[in-house]
């Protein structure tokens, strides 16, 4: 797929002729010395997916097999979100338990992926769009904390909503983080 030059700002790496996660394409559209834009290495000085192969455009191939992971992924996550909806259904003026639940458990999820993806299996170019873009995101939900949230603060429960609203948001961050420095400290203790 073409990459449209100057969306992204070129990076210290781009300025020294390649990308930290790619490598340089040069010639015409390609960036390089011939892109006006960025005068960068990286296809229009856009970060790069190391799931897609570099800089070059991913094959055709390679783009449906991301594409299938991906959907495969995202029906799985969604189902399992139903799932618990199913299971653990809230009242109209009660605490989203269940949504808070599933959100906060998601970003845990996504922070033990990240460091899985990144120092266990960083050959493995379909793990990270099946599980993370996938399972994970066909699992957490921001469209329905939203309207959890809205629910709660036009029904007359500004102090739940509000508490919901900054607890997730709190929830969730602290949950990435913890996940992924526990899981970084027990690859890298299973390491020596």
């Amino acid at each position: 797929m073409p990459r449209s030059p100057g969306r992204h700002p070129p990076t210290r790496d781009d300025a020294a002729g390649g990308h930290e996660l790619g490598t340089q394409v040069s010639g015409p559209g390609r960036g390089g010395q011939d892109d006006p834009v960025t005068g960068s290495g990286a296809v229009g000085g856009e970060p790069v997916d190391p799931d897609t192969g570099g800089t070059r455009p991913a094959p055709a191939r390679l783009e449906g097999r991301v594409v299938a992971v991906v959907a495969a992924g995202g029906a799985l996550g969604a189902v399992a979100r139903y799932g618990a909806g199913v299971a653990w259904p809230t009242g109209a003026a009660a605490f989203p338990w269940t949504t808070f639940g599933v959100n906060v458990l998601g970003c845990a999820l996504i922070g033990v992926l990240v460091v899985l993806v990144s120092d266990v299996w960083p050959g493995r170019r379909l793990v990270r769009p099946f599980l993370g873009t996938g399972v994970l995101g066909g699992f957490t939900t921001f469209s329905t904390y939203a309207v959890d949230g809205q629910r709660l603060l036009s029904g007359g429960h500004a102090a739940l909503g509000s508490a919901y609203l900054v607890g997730t948001l709190v929830a969730a961050l602290a949950a990435v983080t913890a996940a992924a420095r526990l899981t970084r400290g027990a690859v890298s203790r299973a390491r020596r």
